[in-house]
Formats: structure tokens, sequence, C-alpha cells
């Protein structure tokens, strides 16, 4: 399975590939669509969704992850990301790309095994988990930490989803005694 994890940005847009099989994650690629500040934000959000679009079709992933928004205290702010955010959907929507998209704080559970983990240790367990894998940067670094997420609750869905069949497949027979089918037929007259 490759996954595409994105980080929703209007400055700095990160994404990072990487293919995932059985319990081995392998390094594909990663980057940073920029857009410009002094451009408007239509262009600044056509600009991030024709880059992350040039992104899909040269690595061509099966899925796509993308962070949830957190709000801040500046709503203006919170609006750009959350429009900048539409384009990380969009795109994967748009290639017919299953998306799960996970809080930040499950993201950093899922690598560093701590919610509230700092960046700099998230770096640090990306960097053991993905060895020679050279990091563009951090927004790069938190959408490599995206996909390694979602590529951990796929697999955990999976082997939920093989339980629950061979559980339906295998479920016994269970056979009343005479003894117990009549004291309930007692019981209920």
């Amino acid at each position: 399975m490759r996954v595409l994890g994105i980080d929703p940005g209007l400055r700095n847009m990160g994404w990072g590939v990487i293919d995932v099989a059985g319990s081995r994650i392998t390094h594909v690629a990663n980057g940073v669509c920029h857009s410009l500040a002094s451009d408007d934000l239509a262009i600044r959000l056509l600009s991030l969704f024709d880059q992350l679009a040039d992104v899909v079709h040269t690595h061509q992933p099966d899925c796509a992850a993308v962070e949830q928004t957190f709000v801040n205290k500046d709503a203006v702010a919170t609006l750009k990301l959350g429009q900048a955010r539409a384009v990380a959907l969009l795109v994967p929507a748009q290639f017919g790309l299953p998306i799960g998209e996970y809080a930040p704080n499950a993201v950093k559970k899922a690598v560093v095994g701590v919610g509230h983990a700092a960046k700099q240790q998230v770096e640090h367990m990306i960097k053991l988990q993905l060895p020679g894998a050279r990091l563009v940067g951090a927004d790069s670094v938190d959408a490599l930490a995206i996909a390694i997420c979602h590529s951990h609750h796929a697999q955990s869905g999976a082997r939920l989803s093989d339980a629950i069949q061979k559980a339906a497949v295998k479920r016994p027979v269970v056979k009343t005694s005479s003894y117990r089918t009549s004291t309930i037929k007692k019981a209920r007259a």
C-alpha cells in the first residue's frame, strides 16, 4: 500500500509518500508545496492544488491522510488554514483516493507514543523509522508522520476486519441441553 500524507498549510503544504508492506515502512518521497504570500488567495489555493495534483500523479498513492485543523485564537488564520485543508482533501478525492483524517495528537501518539510530543521528537522518530530519507523540512516531516499514522490505523482496521470475518465463519453451533430448554419453557409458562 502506498500512502500519501498531507500537512495542510497555506504558505507551506507538506507532503510525504511511504510504501507499507506488512510492518515494513519504506520512504518514497517528501516535499513541500509553496504559495506566495503576495498572491491573491485564489491564486495561492490554485497553486497548491496544481502542485499537490502533480505529487499524486507522479507517485500514484493508494490512499491519502490529512491532518485535521485545530482552532486557534486567530479566526482569520484558522479560516485560511481551513481553505488550504480543503485543497488537501480535494486533490486526493479528485483522484478517487480514500482519505483518512487524524488529529495532531493522534499523529504524534502513533509515531512517538505520546500525544503531546515536541516537533523534535517527531522528527527524531521519523528519521529512525525511515532511515536514509532526506527530509525536506518540518512540514514534510509532519506529512510523513501523518502517512505513518494512517498506515498504523489501516493495518489495525484490516486486522480487525479479518478477525471479524474469521469469527463469523468459525462461529460454533451452540446446542442447548434438553434440561435447560425445558427449564426455560417452564419458567416462561
